[in-house]
C-alpha cells in the first residue's frame, strides 16, 4: 500500500481528472434517453436530459483541460476517486430527474439516483406507471451501469493503462481480476452481458407476447427487465413490479437472469470454457447453496404455518422467487410490499432478511454481505474450534476453493469479519433511524433497513415518496457505503482528515 505523505495540489488534480472521466460517462450516457424523448416527442423530459448531459459534459471539458496529470495512481487515489465517483455520480444523475419534477424535493431524486447506481432499486419516484419513457429508460440504464460498476464502466472506454485500472478496479470493491489484464477482465464482462442480454430479452420478448403484449411494448419492457434483473437492481417499469405480468414463464426467465447477475465473473468464465466442476467447487456456490436451502426450508415452514400459502405452486412463485430476489439482491417483488408484514407471520420474513443479508457473490452486480464472506468467516468458525479440540501441538490447516485452492490465512478471516460486523453496524443505523421517527415497529425497521443497506430493493412499505428527508439521508448513507463494502469509504474519511492536518498516514 503506499501512502501519499503530504497531500497537495496535485494529488487533487489527480483525482478531479478521473472524476471527470466519470462525468463525461454519466454525460454521455444521459444522450441515449435524450434521443429516445426526441424521437418519442417527450420534450419536457428532453430539455431535462439536454441540461443534464451538458452539466456533466461541461465539467468534464474543463477538468480534462485544467487537471491533466499523467502521476501515478497509488491505492490511495484510486480509492479516494472510487468513494468520490460514487458520490458524485448520482448527484450528477439526480439532475435530469430533479427537472422532470416527478420527485418531492432535490434530495428524493438523488435517493432515486443512488437506489440506481447501486443496484439497490428502491424508489420514490411520483406515478411510475406514467414515467414517460425516456425517463424510465434512463432509470434502467443507471442501473445496468452500476451494476457491471461506474469505473470500469468508464475508465475501460476513456482511458488506458493496465496499472491504473487495476487500481480502481479493485478500489471499486472488486476482488477478483477474472482474467490477468483489466482490459480483458472489462471486455470479458462486457461480452457476458451483452450475449446474456440477446438471451435474456428475446426469451422475454417471446414470453410477453405469449401474455398478449404488443411487440412495441415487449421489447420495451423485456430491454427493462433485463436491465434490472441482470444488474440485480430490481426497478420496474410499473408501480406493481413483477405482479403486473401474472407470467409463470416471465417469473421463470427474470429468476434465471437474476442468477446469472449474482455469479461472480470469475465462474461466467469458468462456464464461458465449460468447466463446470469449477463453479460447484466454489466456496460461494456451496455457501449460497447450503445458505439458500436453509432459508427456502424456513421459509416453507413460515409460509405453510402462517396459513398464507398451501400449494406448491404458490410457494415456489410467491416464495422461491422472493428469496432469489432477496438473495440475488435484486428485489423484483411478486408480492405487495405489506404481504410480508401482515400475511407471512415472522419466520418467512425473517427468512428473507437472512438472504438480503447475505446477498449475492463477490465481483458480480449483487450486493449484500456476500456469500465469499459468509464462507470464510464460516470457515474461520470451524477452523477455531478444531483448534480447540485437537492436541495443543496439531497443525490445524484449513483450506477452500475459490478458483483454486486456498489456505484459510487470518488476515482473510479478519478481512472478512471486520466487513460482516460493518454490514451488521450499517443495518443498525438504519433501524434506529427508522424508529426515532416513531412511526415504524422494529419489524418494519429491520426489514427496509437491512434491504437497503445490502442494496436489495424488496421493500414492506417504508421507502415512498413521502418519506421524511432525514431518513433518506440515513437510507443514501447505507446504500453508498453498502456499494463501496465500506473500504473506500473509510479511505476517503481517512484522505480527508489527512488533507486537514497536511499530512496523510498510511
Amino acid at each position: 500500500m503506499t501512502a501519499i505523505l503530504r497531500p497537495d495540489a496535485t494529488d487533487l488534480k489527480l483525482i478531479g481528472y478521473y472524476l471527470g472521466k466519470v462525468l463525461l460517462g454519466l454525460g454521455l450516457l444521459q444522450l441515449i434517453p435524450l434521443v429516445t424523448a426526441l424521437a418519442l416527442r417527450e420534450w419536457n423530459s428532453a430539455s431535462s436530459f439536454a441540461i443534464g448531459a451538458a452539466i456533466a459534459i461541461i465539467a468534464w471539458a474543463v477538468s480534462d483541460a485544467r487537471l491533466a496529470s499523467r502521476q501515478p495512481l497509488t491505492w490511495a487515489h484510486g480509492m479516494v476517486i472510487v468513494a468520490l465517483a460514487w458520490l458524485l455520480g448520482p448527484i450528477v444523475a439526480a439532475v435530469p430527474m430533479y427537472l422532470s419534477g416527478r420527485f418531492t424535493d432535490p434530495v428524493h431524486a438523488l435517493f432515486e439516483a443512488m437506489s440506481a447506481l447501486t443496484t439497490t432499486g428502491m424508489s420514490v419516484i411520483h406515478d411510475l406507471d406514467h414515467t414517460p419513457v425516456s425517463e424510465d429508460l434512463f432509470r434502467h440504464l443507471l442501473q445496468i451501469t452500476g451494476g457491471l460498476g461506474i469505473i470500469i464502466v468508464v475508465l475501460s472506454v476513456f482511458a488506458a493503462g493496465g496499472a491504473r485500472m487495476t487500481t480502481l478496479y479493485v478500489s471499486e470493491a472488486r476482488d477478483e481480476r477474472v482474467l490477468p489484464n483489466i482490459i480483458r477482465t472489462a471486455r470479458f464482462i462486457f461480452q457476458v452481458a451483452t450475449t446474456l442480454f440477446v438471451v435474456g430479452t428475446t426469451a422475454l420478448f417471446i414470453a410477453l407476447i405469449a401474455t398478449g403484449f404488443s411487440p412495441g411494448r415487449a421489447v420495451y419492457h423485456a430491454v427493462n427487465l433485463f436491465f434490472s434483473s441482470f444488474s440485480t437492481g430490481g426497478f420496474s417499469v410499473m408501480q406493481s413490479s413483477m405482479i403486473y405480468y401474472h407470467s409463470a414463464a416471465v417469473e421463470f426467465i427474470v429468476a434465471l437472469i437474476m442468477i446469472a447477475g449474482t455469479l461472480s465473473f470469475g465462474l461466467h468464465l469458468a462456464l464461458w470454457r465449460g468447466n463446470p466442476r469449477d463453479v460447484l467447487r466454489h466456496l460461494e456456490t456451496r455457501t449460497l447453496a447450503v445458505t439458500t436451502s436453509i432459508l427456502f426450508l424456513l421459509l416453507c415452514i413460515g409460509l405453510v404455518r402462517a396459513g398464507s400459502y398451501d400449494t406448491l405452486e404458490a410457494l415456489l412463485r410467491k416464495g422461491l422467487f422472493t428469496l432469489v430476489s432477496a438473495a440475488s439482491s435484486t428485489g423484483h417483488q411478486v408480492n405487495v410490499g405489506d404481504t410480508y408484514l401482515y400475511d407471512w407471520g415472522l419466520l418467512a420474513p425473517a427468512a428473507i432478511v437472512g438472504a438480503m443479508a447475505i446477498g449475492g457473490m463477490a465481483s458480480s452486480t449483487a450486493g449484500g454481505i456476500k456469500a465469499m464472506r459468509v464462507g470464510v468467516t464460516f470457515k474461520s468458525l470451524t477452523h477455531e474450534i478444531r483448534r480447540i479440540l485437537l492436541p495443543e501441538a496439531a497443525l490445524v490447516v484449513t483450506t477452500y476453493h475459490a478458483g483454486r485452492r486456498q489456505v484459510l490465512r487470518d488476515e482473510s478471516a479478519r478481512a472478512a469479519t471486520t466487513v460482516l460486523l460493518l454490514f451488521i453496524a450499517s443495518y443498525l443505523l438504519g433501524i434506529l433511524a427508522a424508529l426515532a421517527y416513531g412511526e415504524l415497529d422494529l419489524t418494519q425497521a429491520i426489514f427496509e433497513s437491512v434491504s437497503v443497506g445490502s442494496n436489495i430493493g424488496v421493500s414492506i412499505g417504508v421507502v415512498n415518496p413521502g418519506m421524511p428527508d432525514g431518513l433518506v439521508l440515513v437510507y443514501l448513507l447505507q446504500m453508498w457505503v453498502g456499494r463501496l463494502e465500506f473500504v473506500a469509504a473509510f479511505a476517503l474519511l481517512g484522505y480527508l482528515f489527512s488533507l486537514a492536518r497536511g499530512r496523510a498516514s498510511t
